[in-house]
C-alpha cells in the first residue's frame, strides 16, 4: 500500500540516503509522518529502481526546477532518532572535510543493526539459563520417564541448581528434557541478566593520594568541565605518571555533574585493561564499543548510550560517533598513535575529530601521551592547547634504563653466511634468564607477526609475493600457510619455487619465530604470544592480558599490542628485536614512529614495586 499524500502544500524532507552517492535528497512527507519525523531517525526511501536505507535531517525548501516529480518517503524506522542532533553536525562535518558522501558517512556510523533498512529491535544483555530442582528427590512418577528422572537426579546431584548448557552437555536432549520437568512443577527454569564484570588480575582499586603533578592536572580539568566550555588540553606525562588516574578523575567529577564522557583508545588491545578499570571504579555505567565484540553486543551499548542509562563510553577510533548524552568530557588516550587514522572508506582521523566534537558540544579535550604528536606539540606551543604535565612517575619509581645491543658486535658473521644467526643475543638471553629467574616477568617486542617473512627461492632468486599486492608473502608456520598481510590472501605453503622450481629458504624474523626460540632456549619459563593471529576473539584478548597481569605468563612476546598503555607491575625488563627496522619504512613519519614505538614499550618496564 503506497502512502497518502496531502493535496495541501506539500511538505519536504532532506534525506541523505546510505549509498556511495553525494549530497542530500528531497523527499515528500506522507499525512500520517506530518508532524512525527525528527533529525536523526532512519527512514525507508525509493531510491532508483529499488529501496534504499534513509537518514531524516530535517526539512527542505522546494526543488528550484519546476515540474520536478518528488516521491515520497515509505515508512520510518526508529521510534525516536538513531542520532543525537550534535552527532549530525560532527558527522555533516566529517563528510565535508573528508569528501566522503554523508549518507555513507552516517551509515558507518551506525552498529550493526542499525546500519540496514530493517525496523530497530532492542538489543538484550547477555543471560545465563539456570535450572532450579523444586523437589529433593525425583518422585515415583518419573519412574516411567528415565529421561527426566536422569535430568533431575543430575540437578539433585550438583546441589539442586546448574546452568542449563552444563546440564545440556553432561546429558544429551536434556533441554526438553527440563522444559517438561517444568511443566510437572518439578523443576524451575531461571533466566538471569549478567552483569558488566572485570577479569581477575585487571581489576585496580582507587589510589588514597594523588602526586602533586597529579592533582594540578585534576584541579584543572575539574574547573573546566565546571566552567561547561570547549577547552582542549595536552597532557604530557612520562610512561608510568598516572595519567590514567588522571582521566578516572576527571571522568568521576563530569559524572557527578551530570555529563557524559566518551574517552578513545588506538587499540582493541588496550579496551580489556582500560574497561576493567573504568568498570573498577564505575561499575555498569561503562559501555564498551570496538568490532572485536558480538553484534549483538555492540548494538546494546550504544542503545543504552544513546537513551542516557549509561553516561560513559570506552571504545576505539569508530567510538567517536558514539551517541554519549550531554557531552562533557572527551578524553583520547595515546592520542598519538597512527591507530586513530582510518585507511578505508571514510577516511579520518579519530583524534581530529574527538576535538572537532568537544568543540561542537563545548566539552573539554584532553589529548593524553607520554609521546605526543608533533602537531599535538605545535599546539600546545601555539597556545591553542592548555599544556599539563607529569613528568615524574609515580611514588618517584625511576626511569628504565636503556641499553643498547650492536648485533655487530655481539655476534659477527665473517666469511659466506649459509644460515640466519639466532634471534636473541646472548646479552639479551642473559637479562631474561636473571629476570625470569626472580620471579619477575619480561615483554618482548617485534612489530611483525608470522614465523618468516620472506621466502626466498634459493636458485633462481625470487621471493614469493602476492598476486594482487606484489608484497612478499609471510610465513604462519603453525598454520602451515603463507599469508598477504595487506589483502589476507592466505595458502598453503608451497615446496618448491613457482618460477624455477627451486628449493625456497625462509628467511626474515616474526613474532611466532621469536615465539619458538624463547621457548627453545628458555624451557622452563612460561612463554605466550600476543598478537592478532593469537588474540583471535575480545574474550581471548582479555584472557590472555589478565593471564599476563596474574603472573602466570613469564614471557610475553608480541606486537604493537603489547607496547603501549599496558600497566603490568611484574615486567622489569622489555627487550626489542631488531629495535632499528621500522626507520627503513617507506613513510616520512618513520623516525617519529620509531621514537614513540620505542619509547612507549620501554615505559611498560618498572611501573610496580618490583
Amino acid at each position: 500500500m503506497r502512502p497518502v499524500v496531502s493535496a495541501t502544500p506539500a511538505l519536504l524532507a532532506s534525506v541523505a540516503v546510505g549509498r556511495p552517492v553525494r549530497g542530500e535528497f528531497t523527499y515528500l512527507v506522507p499525512e500520517a509522518l506530518a508532524g512525527t519525523l525528527a533529525p536523526g531517525q532512519r527512514v525507508l526511501v525509493p531510491f532508483g529502481r529499488g529501496m534504499a536505507l534513509g537518514f531524516y535531517l530535517g526539512p527542505a525548501s522546494a526543488p528550484v526546477e519546476g515540474g520536478v516529480r518528488l516521491k515520497p518517503i515509505q515508512r520510518v524506522l526508529d521510534d525516536s532518532p538513531s542520532l543525537p542532533k550534535d552527532l549530525i553536525a560532527l558527522l555533516r562535518f566529517a563528510a565535508e572535510h573528508y569528501r566522503h558522501p554523508l549518507g555513507e558517512v552516517i551509515r558507518g556510523a551506525l552498529p550493526p543493526g542499525l546500519s540496514t533498512a530493517v525496523d530497530e529491535k532492542a538489543a538484550k544483555a547477555d543471560v545465563q539459563h539456570f535450572a532450579e530442582a523444586l523437589v529433593t528427590e525425583p518422585p515415583p512418577q518419573l519412574a516411567r520417564a528415565p529421561a527426566q528422572a536422569a535430568a533431575l537426579q543430575y540437578l539433585l546431584a550438583v546441589g539442586g541448581r546448574a546452568q542449563l548448557e552444563e546440564v545440556a552437555h553432561a546429558i544429551p536432549g536434556a533441554r526438553e528434557t527440563l522444559k517438561k520437568l517444568a511443566a510437572r512443577g518439578l523443576v524451575k527454569l531461571v533466566e538471569v541478566t549478567l552483569e558488566p564484570g572485570v577479569r581477575e588480575g585487571l581489576i585496580q582499586g582507587r589510589p588514597d593520594r594523588l602526586t602533586p603533578e597529579q592533582d594540578v592536572a585534576v584541579r584543572e580539568l575539574q574547573g573546566a568541565v565546571d566552567a561547561g566550555g570547549f577547552q582542549p588540553y595536552l597532557l604530557h606525562g612520562v610512561t608510568g605518571s598516572g595519567k590514567t588516574e588522571v582521566y578516572l578523575r576527571a571522568v568521576e567529577h563530569a559524572l557527578a555533574q551530570g555529563k557524559g564522557s566518551l574517552v578513545l583508545v588506538p587499540e582493541i588491545a588496550l579496551t580489556p585493561q582500560l574497561v576493567g578499570r573504568f568498570r573498577s571504579r564505575f561499575g555498569g555505567d561503562v559501555a564498551v564499543l570496538h568490532s572485536g565484540l558480538k553484534d549483538r553486543e555492540r548494538l546494546f551499548h550504544w542503545q543504552a548510550l544513546r537513551k542516557g542509562t549509561v553516561k560513559i563510553a570506552v571504545g576505539v577510533r569508530s567510538a567517536v560517533f558514539a551517541p554519549v548524552e550531554n557531552l562533557g568530557l572527551i578524553v583520547v588516550d595515546e592520542e598519538h598513535d597512527p591507530s586513530f587514522k582510518q585507511d578505508e572508506k571514510l577516511r579520518y582521523q579519530a583524534r581530529d575529530l574527538a576535538v572537532v566534537r568537544g568543540k561542537q558540544a563545548s566539552a573539554v579535550v584532553v589529548l593524553g601521551s607520554a609521546t605526543p604528536a608533533l602537531e599535538s606539540l605545535q599546539n600546545a606551543r601555539a597556545g591553542r592547547y592548555k599544556l599539563l604535565e607529569l613528568k615524574s612517575r609515580v611514588d618517584d619509581r625511576p626511569m628504565p634504563s636503556i641499553s643498547l645491543v650492536d648485533l655487530r658486535v655481539e655476534r659477527p658473521r665473517e666469511g659466506q653466511v649459509t644460515e640466519e644467526a639466532p634471534i636473541l643475543s646472548p646479552q639479551m638471553l642473559q637479562a631474561m634468564e636473571e629476570t625470569v629467574a626472580k620471579g619477575q616477568q619480561v615483554i618482548l617486542f617485534l612489530n611483525r607477526r608470522g614465523h618468516s617473512t620472506i621466502l626466498l627461492c634459493e636458485v633462481c632468486g625470487l621471493s614469493l609475493k602476492c598476486h594482487d599486492c606484489d608484497v612478499c608473502m609471510t610465513h604462519h608456520r603453525s598454520q602451515n600457510r603463507v599469508v598477504c598481510h595487506y589483502c589476507g590472501v592466505a595458502f598453503p605453503v608451497p615446496d618448491r619455487c613457482r618460477e624455477c622450481t627451486g628449493p625456497l629458504l625462509k628467511l626474515g624474523i616474526g613474532t611466532e619465530r621469536v615465539e619458538t626460540e624463547v621457548a627453545e632456549r628458555m624451557p622452563h619459563a612460561r612463554v605466550a604470544r600476543l598478537d592478532r593471529d593469537s588474540a583471535t576473539s575480545a574474550e581471548r584478548l582479555t584472557e590472555l592480558l589478565a593471564s599476563f597481569a596474574r603472573r602466570e605468563i613469564d614471557v610475553l612476546v608480541g606486537t604493537q599490542m603489547v607496547a603501549k598503555g599496558h600497566d603490568f607491575p611484574g615486567v622489569t625488563l622489555v627487550c626489542v628485536v631488531m629495535a632499528d627496522t621500522s626507520l627503513a619504512i617507506p613513510d616520512f613519519r618513520a623516525a617519529e614512529r620509531t621514537f614513540h614505538l620505542l619509547t612507549q614499550v620501554a615505559g611498560r618496564a618498572g611501573r610496580g614495586k618490583d
